[in-house]
């Protein structure tokens, strides 16, 4: 079956140490309909990057070098790309190392690629889903000394614009179209277009957790991404 984003020509770039597996992902998402790149580690990943620009990254962890996690963490200081981590450990704490690092999801090997393509087309989805539609809120939200303009889906503080992952982002998008009502974590997961299982759940509050790092003064006592006993999160803007 073709990619359901396949008119869109997204281009993809696979980072993994093992030439077969890069051969094998390469040949099943070109013929999904997706651009792909391939790159053996991280400094090949850099390089290509210098030169192309990407919708979508998907990365091994267990790379010799820089691994995967180091590579996500060192990306995010500079880029919002999408980023799917290949992980061949499923534990928990692993998957939460990822989230933590800025990756946008994960999956262990090994898996099924229809899996993965269904994960590519997720995420790529996310980044460019409009935002739901309600009554006409403001068009912009104000947390303080940060700004997010509804309209355009972008945050700023004065003049610098702040960086938002693909999964940040559509928890804004979510937020900003109910501000001061709950949003449950199954809400949101399934709004994510992720499965409900329980260490989803999980997954949603370390993304909580990565979103008030840039809209809090102090993440620890959120004032505008707040916990609601019970009921989930909370947007409550100025």
């Amino acid at each position: 079956m073709a990619a359901d984003l396949a008119e869109g020509a997204a281009h993809i770039l696979v980072v993994d140490d093992d030439e077969r597996l890069r051969s094998l992902l390469r040949k099943f998402l070109s013929r999904q309909g997706f651009f792909v790149s391939v790159a053996r580690d991280a400094a090949h990943a850099r390089r290509l990057m210098d030169g192309l620009e990407f919708d979508l990254l998907v990365i091994d962890v267990m790379m010799p070098g820089e691994n995967g996690f180091d590579l996500t963490k060192s990306l995010r200081q500079d880029i919002s790309t999408p980023i799917l981590l290949l992980t061949a450990r499923a534990e928990s704490d692993d998957r939460i190392t990822g989230l933590e690092a800025g990756a946008d999801d994960y999956l262990a090997k090994p898996f099924d690629p229809r899996e993965l393509l269904l994960r590519c087309n997720a995420i790529l989805r996310r980044v460019t889903a409009p935002a739901p539609k309600s009554e006409p809120p403001p068009k912009t939200l104000h947390l303080g000394q940060i700004r997010y303009d509804i309209t355009r889906g972008e945050m700023w503080q004065d003049k610098d614009m702040i960086r938002l992952t693909s999964t940040e982002a559509a928890l804004m998008r979510i937020f900003a179209a109910s501000p001061h009502e709950p949003v449950t974590r199954l809400r949101l997961i399934e709004e994510l277009g992720r499965s409900g299982e329980q260490s989803q759940e999980r997954a949603i509050d370390v993304q909580i957790t990565r979103l008030r790092r840039k809209i809090e003064a102090d993440p620890k006592a959120p004032r505008y991404l707040q916990t609601v006993r019970g009921a989930g999160y909370m947007l409550a803007p100025d």
